[in-house]
């Protein structure tokens, strides 16, 4: 079982890398939440669901500043076989605050700031600047 998570960033990252305007990976609703929160923090551009057939896509409009992709990189944090929870005092910046985390709350999914602001813990999904 891979991890589908990690499968949607990293086909982000080599998009980008390859120089393409979108991307489309198989549609579910962690993968829409967490393609919202790089939309709303300006990490790429627009996120649609679309119908192919029976199965439901989620297309992703990647993001360049002067041909340079707006993800530089990112890091899974917690895995399928090793989660990583954290409390809201835990909850470090990522890259002197150039970054971000996406940190499953139980108030959903959040960035690191949101959490910290809201003083809410969880599971930190992964970094990404």
């Amino acid at each position: 079982m891979t991890d589908p998570i990690t499968d949607m960033l990293n086909q982000i990252k080599n998009a980008e890398a390859v120089g393409k305007t979108e991307v489309s990976v198989p549609l579910s609703k962690i993968k829409n939440e967490i393609a919202m929160i790089l939309s709303k923090e300006g990490f790429v551009g627009e996120v649609k669901k679309v119908a192919k057939d029976k199965n439901k896509i989620l297309k992703i409009t990647l993001k360049y500043n002067s041909e340079i992709p707006a993800i530089a990189g990112f890091k899974r944090i917690s895995k399928p076989g090793q989660r990583i929870y954290q409390g809201f005092a835990e909850i470090k910046r990522v890259r002197g605050g150039f970054g971000m985390s996406i940190v499953s709350t139980s108030k959903g999914l959040m960035t690191n700031k949101e959490a910290r602001h809201q003083k809410l813990g969880g599971e930190i999904i992964c970094q990404i600047w």
